[in-house]
């Protein structure tokens, strides 16, 4: 029995040395095996079924938010007062984004067009689009600014325009017109003799050319030559680099399309993206770690210097001509209109231009753009990108319209566009990137715990066992030597023998 339990105890010493050298061996090739799952299943593939319908078709509900800036007291602005204004929204609309014309190609690149279409979400909305707001016309007081260097017959003539066509200085229309669009006398005319002028050539709208659109022609990395630069952009409609800004630097277009990342992403790492609406790339960096539904997160978010004017950040200035610390001068690449895009309220932005306008409370929270990431894969699980749009507007001689107005850079819109992974999409990211990694995880662990556990308690049993082992064989030599030299019957007499 006691060379059994001695054999016993070997076989464990074994058994748990293998444990452990298997779990020590499990923690090397374990994340090596997630390592190449996650490159394999990230590339940009057909064969990918889960990350390439998220890359196509992008099934995450997706949403923009708009909030108007109503003013308050158009009549005192002509006269040279502090504009007022009061934030109504948000208007709600579904955003579907689908992808199309997709072609691969031999140097590991893939083109395509994405598309977007919007529809409206009343029970998400705090009004209807037949609601009724005010804000400046960018038809007018716009192409004031655009006419201020311009002869002074001219903008006698621009003036005369206007009060032929009953343009005035503001609008007041619903929500659907002025996002979608309004009939305009005026807009006829200009499409007719001056084409070109205007950005599209059906209605007026704030976000008329983005409906039914597309973002351009983008070719990107598949990455598989190297997963260090999938979904990093090779071309725009056929450019390398922009030409609209005013230095190479600022002409770079740079990152991604701004839906996915490259994987293994750390602390350190940023996030470059081209954005076609604002006409350039732009940067976010790591502000802090998260979760979202148990799954790791790092948040990045604007950095201050984004729209930094070039005075307060040397390498803006190709983004200039400027005007205050958060503002971006987009004129170049919208028909030469004075339009800026700003974070909502003038959030990070200097505060002269907050102090211009009265019915602003700028909040972090409520105001700061962020994207949330899974540094593992380089998928954004929460994203909420934020923008105004403000107009400059400004008294010009000769333009009866402007009357008496003070120089402002005038608020109208800003909207949120956001979404977050959810359903049964989450559900397969949490298990293949967070549940299975996690148990291969504890798995490596709990085999060299077991493993020591069990070479710990054989070795106690083993050195119990060998401790006893002698006397009984002792014993049974003794026995089998006195029965072999003397009688077995005089065993029990003979001293030597006991």
């Amino acid at each position: 029995m006691a060379i059994n339990n001695s054999k016993v105890a070997i076989g464990c010493v074994a058994a748990g040395v293998l444990a452990v050298f298997f779990g020590t061996v499990l923690t090397f090739v374990g994340p090596i095996i997630i390592d190449d799952q996650v490159v394999k299943n990230t590339v940009i593939d057909p064969k990918n079924e889960m990350s390439y319908t998220m890359w196509k078709d992008v099934p995450v509900p997706f949403y923009m938010s708009v909030y108007f800036f109503n003013v308050l007291n158009p009549q005192e602005i002509l006269n040279g007062e502090k504009p007022m204004v009061e934030q109504r929204g948000p208007y709600v609309y579904r955003k579907r984004i689908q992808k199309d014309n997709i072609i691969f190609h031999p140097n590991y690149t893939v083109s395509y067009k994405e598309y977007r279409k919007y529809f409206f979400e009343p029970s998400m909305s705090a009004g209807n689009e037949s609601d009724v707001v005010t804000i400046p016309n960018m038809l007018v007081l716009g192409a004031s600014v655009m006419m201020e260097n311009f002869p002074w017959a001219v903008r006698m003539m621009i003036s005369a325009t206007f009060k032929t066509f009953k343009e005035g200085p503001f609008l007041t229309k619903t929500v659907g017109e002025l996002m979608w669009g309004y009939d305009s006398r005026l807009v006829e005319f200009l499409n007719k003799y001056l084409p070109g002028m205007l950005p599209s050539s059906g209605k007026f709208g704030l976000f008329a050319e983005f409906n039914n659109s597309n973002t351009g022609l983008f070719t990107v990395h598949t990455g598989r030559d190297d997963i260090r630069k999938v979904h990093k952009v090779d071309s725009w409609n056929g450019l390398t680099k922009l030409t609209n800004w005013g230095t190479p630097q600022c002409n770079m277009i740079n990152g991604t399309a701004g839906q996915m990342w490259p994987p293994f992403m750390t602390k350190e790492s940023t996030l470059p993206f081209y954005s076609p609406d604002a006409c350039r790339s732009m940067e976010l960096v790591y502000q802090r770690p998260g979760k979202l539904k148990g799954i790791p997160l790092y948040r990045y978010v604007a950095p201050k210097t984004l729209f930094a004017n070039g005075t307060d950040y040397a390498p803006n200035e190709g983004f200039c001509p400027c005007r205050q610390s958060g503002l971006l001068n987009v004129s170049s690449c919208r028909h030469n209109s004075p339009v800026f895009i700003s974070h909502p309220h003038f959030y990070n932005a200097d505060p002269v231009l907050l102090d211009s306008v009265q019915g602003l409370h700028p909040t972090e929270e409520e105001h700061g753009l962020f994207i949330d990431i899974h540094p593992l894969t380089g998928v954004p699980l929460n994203v909420s990108i934020r923008l105004q749009l403000n107009l400059y507007i400004k008294k010009v001689s000769g333009i009866t319209e402007t009357g008496q107005i003070s120089e402002v850079v005038m608020p109208m819109i800003w909207f949120e566009e956001s979404g977050y992974i959810d359903g049964p999409i989450l559900t397969t990211f949490h298990t293949n990137l967070v549940i299975l990694p996690a148990v291969m995880e504890y798995m490596q662990y709990g085999f060299i715990a077991l493993g020591l556990a069990t070479v710990i308690i054989a070795a106690v049993v083993y050195r119990r066992v060998k401790v006893r082992l002698p006397r009984h064989l002792q014993a049974a030599v003794c026995v089998t030597a006195c029965c072999m030299l003397h009688d077995c019957a005089s065993y029990g007499k003979r001293r030597d023998c006991r």
